[in-house]
């Protein structure tokens, strides 16, 4: 069978999307305004739970083995960080002091001070980054900040399989269970529940309407339904917030219809700022909710019409995808050493611009080198099972 180039392609735009929400986000708190850092999550991870219900069947072994796969290639991953995190503790300790590495750790800003520097292995961390519990990781604190996608992940992927499996003929009563859910969360905050109930909820949503267009060309009505929601959303939003601020200062006679237009793009800034939907993403509520629908939309109308014929950097991007998300956790962490002594060097504009670039590269080399790290843990481990299987 053929591999769909599309659902690489946008697989790869999806990455690097994620990419630049991590470089606003993070090392972008300390330059970056916040109104970009809200629009960098147009393209968010609801794309990457889209894709896997387009891309998931019903075949449970098939699925099981799939994410068994996934989980130890993650448990690699998470091996391979925890001792570079503690080896680079033991340099910093035995070559310089443990105020050196406080002060090299407080470039992640106070809220990501390192908790745990000591001589001694934290054999209990490498044990939960195992069960999925993402204690940070001092030394690389995006990977762990990243990766509540994966534990969502992995929980969509067994319910959506056993869904798909076993009530086939009933997945809309399914699609509208979640999204009756979600609609009595966002109408009831105060039961909104906490874990990983209300997460689910939304993106098993998302998850299953993916599964019901698989293989078909989406309805234009469909699309259009998204969009309008969308831009309706965020116009009465806008109207209500406009109704509630001053305007004789900017239509005074003094103004020309430049500052005019300048003052109306501030006031729509205030109100992008206002809507904190970053903070409206843990747990999803109605502002990222519908922030996602304009991404949805995007993805659906071109999905079996824009056809990718030829591979490219984005396509290799897109197959992949884990070891790019693993890599661009690592390289955000190290961009921030850059950040710090450049942000009074530049315009904000240029110097994001510089420091996505850098990510991406840093990152493309990063997940070239999980890879091969990947392959080589195989390998281990498939010589531990031949060493370690009964002889019949």
């Amino acid at each position: 069978m053929n591999r769909d180039l599309y659902i690489d392609f946008a697989k790869g735009l999806a990455t690097l999307s994620i990419i630049f929400i991590h470089t606003a986000f993070w090392s972008g708190q300390f330059y970056i305004i916040p109104e970009i850092r809200v629009f960098s999550l147009v393209f968010d991870v609801a794309l990457f739970y889209a894709l896997s219900g387009i891309t998931s069947g019903n075949n449970i072994e098939k699925t099981f083995y799939r994410l068994l796969k996934l989980q130890i290639t993650y448990m690699i991953f998470v091996t391979l960080l925890f001792f570079l995190d503690y080896f680079f503790k033991i340099f910093g300790l035995t070559f310089f002091s443990l105020e050196w590495l406080q002060s090299f750790y407080s470039t992640f800003g106070s809220k990501y001070s390192a908790t745990s520097i000591s001589t001694a292995p934290q054999w209990q961390n490498l044990g939960n980054w195992y069960l999925h519990e993402y204690r940070n990781a001092d030394t690389f604190p995006v990977v762990m900040g990243s990766f509540w996608y994966l534990k969502v992940y992995f929980i969509l992927t067994v319910f959506g399989v056993l869904i798909l499996k076993f009530f086939p003929k009933h997945v809309n009563w399914f699609i509208g269970l979640c999204v009756a859910l979600t609609l009595l969360f966002n109408i009831f905050p105060e039961i909104y529940p906490s874990g990983q109930v209300g997460y689910v909820a939304f993106y098993m949503t998302i998850f299953l309407v993916a599964n019901r267009i698989k293989g078909k060309k989406v309805q234009f009505g469909f699309v259009i339904f998204l969009y309008a929601i969308f831009f309706v959303f965020f116009g009465v939003k806008f109207l209500n917030y406009l109704s509630s601020i001053s305007f004789s200062s900017i239509f005074s006679l003094n103004y020309d219809f430049s500052i005019l237009i300048k003052a109306f793009w501030n006031v729509f800034l205030d109100f992008i700022n206002s809507m904190l939907v970053n903070k409206s993403k843990f747990p999803p509520r109605a502002p990222y909710i519908i922030w996602t629908f304009f991404s949805l939309a995007t993805l659906f109308f071109f999905y079996n019409r824009l056809k990718i014929t030829k591979e490219s950097f984005i396509t290799y991007i897109g197959k992949n995808a884990i070891f790019f998300y693993f890599g661009q956790g690592i390289s955000s962490s190290l961009v921030y050493f850059l950040v710090v002594p450049m942000k009074e060097l530049m315009p904000w504009w240029v110097l994001m611009i510089i420091i996505y670039i850098i990510n991406v590269a840093l990152a493309f080399i990063i997940a070239t080198g999980l890879k091969k790290f990947d392959a080589f843990g195989w390998k281990v481990l498939e010589f531990l099972r031949k060493k370690t299987a009964s002889q019949n």
